[in-house]
């Protein structure tokens, strides 16, 4: 089967329309990356033990978890997406002077903080992602997926690169940065927002399909492996080291989803899934088997690629895909839950674990799952039509077929 990417195709998707949704869901996602690493800081400088750390990152999580969940109910009761996405936007910017209001000094700060940010977030982020699907065709929320993943972590590593001690200088950042969204919106006309038609499903009804449980499934058990990773690192390795791996994992990641979100359009959603989950269980074999330092870098650059696939795949694309054309937010309000229950225990359990559990046996534990986490995946249907491949694999094989005419004329 022919892969060759045909190049009409990749320019093709640059319009006003598809800018606007890259960097109204890159600007969210930066924007939240910025203010958790703001939570960090102030939740550490608590000092708190293992209950009340938990507990404060509930807090959060939850809150912004319950907010997705219940705000896919009020889009139309305030006056449909370009409204509701303003109004979002107008409460995230306020919601990041937070910093400044409360005193994260103090515990009721920093639980006051957890709470307003989570709520920011999570409140409007599948409203946006709906948006994104009623705008984006499916033959091309791939390729927009990539780039969305790829300006996600090049943003973030603008925002950090200023680099500011004071809580108030930050905040005037994330100010400023979420009000550049604002900005863009008013290049959206109301009249340019094409609805998804039909009745939006109740999420019983979504959590009833086959096909969201097969990719559900997958997710779910990657989401939950998946903060394992770090802390072993910063435990037995040093800081130096650490921070190359992370640039080098990142460089990967970004790199990967850009290429992979090209493929996924071209080659299916559900192939390029399971290469993701073999990649990454193949990435874990490797450090259960060997124990030199130095494979951490070959390991580090395997994940790269694997989490830029299943990015792409699995926190901007799949979702939309599998609405069929009906109101996609509550499919993204349940499908992207598992990657924040995945931060959420990375930043409190994980310590814990690696104190007690040998790092082979991890590994090792970790390449199981993943290879078993492709099994529903063989049984999940393709949601890239069938008509839309055979159509690429003809103009790819004509492409080729017009440069050899070409070469031999």
């Amino acid at each position: 089967m022919p892969i060759g990417l045909p190049s009409g195709k990749i320019l093709g998707i640059i319009t006003k329309s598809t800018l606007v949704n890259i960097f109204l869901l890159s600007n969210a996602l930066v924007w939240y990356a910025y203010a958790i690493d703001i939570l960090q800081q102030s939740v550490s400088a608590l000092k708190l033990d293992f209950l009340p750390n938990m507990l404060v990152w509930s807090i959060h999580f939850a809150a912004l978890i319950a907010s997705a969940l219940v705000g896919v109910s009020l889009t139309k009761r305030l006056g449909g997406r370009i409204r509701f996405l303003a109004i979002w936007m107008i409460l995230g910017t306020i919601a990041s002077l937070a910093p400044i209001v409360v005193n994260v000094g103090e515990a009721w700060g920093v639980v006051t903080l957890c709470l307003v940010f989570g709520l920011s977030l999570g409140f409007g982020m599948p409203n946006c992602m709906g948006y994104y699907t009623s705008q984006v065709a499916v033959e091309k929320r791939g390729r927009i997926g990539g780039f969305i993943i790829l300006f996600t972590g090049l943003g973030t590593v603008g925002l950090s690169l200023i680099a500011v001690d004071s809580i108030v200088l930050q905040a005037g950042i994330l100010t400023l940065w979420r009000a550049l969204s604002l900005i863009l919106l008013a290049f959206i006309k109301p009249t340019s927002v094409s609805e998804q038609k039909g009745k939006a499903p109740s999420y019983r009804n979504v959590l009833n399909q086959r096909p969201f449980v097969l990719y559900f499934v997958p997710w779910i058990m990657f989401s939950l492996l998946n903060y394992l990773g770090t802390p072993v690192q910063q435990n037995i390795l040093s800081p130096s080291m650490v921070y190359d791996l992370q640039l080098i994992g990142n460089t990967f990641l970004g790199v990967s989803a850009f290429i992979g979100g090209f493929f996924m359009d071209f080659v299916g959603r559900k192939r390029m899934a399971i290469i993701g989950f073999v990649i990454l269980g193949l990435s874990c074999s490797v450090l259960g088997f060997f124990r030199d330092t130095s494979i951490w870098y070959f390991h580090t650059a395997l994940n790269g690629i694997s989490w830029g696939i299943l990015y792409v795949l699995f926190v901007v694309t799949i979702w939309g895909d599998l609405s069929h054309g009906a109101p996609s937010d509550k499919y993204y309000a349940l499908g992207v839950a598992p990657f924040f229950v995945s931060k959420f225990l990375e930043l409190t359990i994980n310590a814990q674990i690696v104190a007690v559990v040998n790092v082979s046996a991890i590994f090792s534990f970790l390449a199981l799952f993943l290879f078993l986490a492709v099994l529903p995946l063989i049984y999940a249907p393709e949601t890239l039509s069938e008509k839309v491949i055979k159509d690429i694999e003809l103009e790819s094989y004509l492409e080729k077929a017009k440069k050899i005419k070409e070469k031999y004329a």
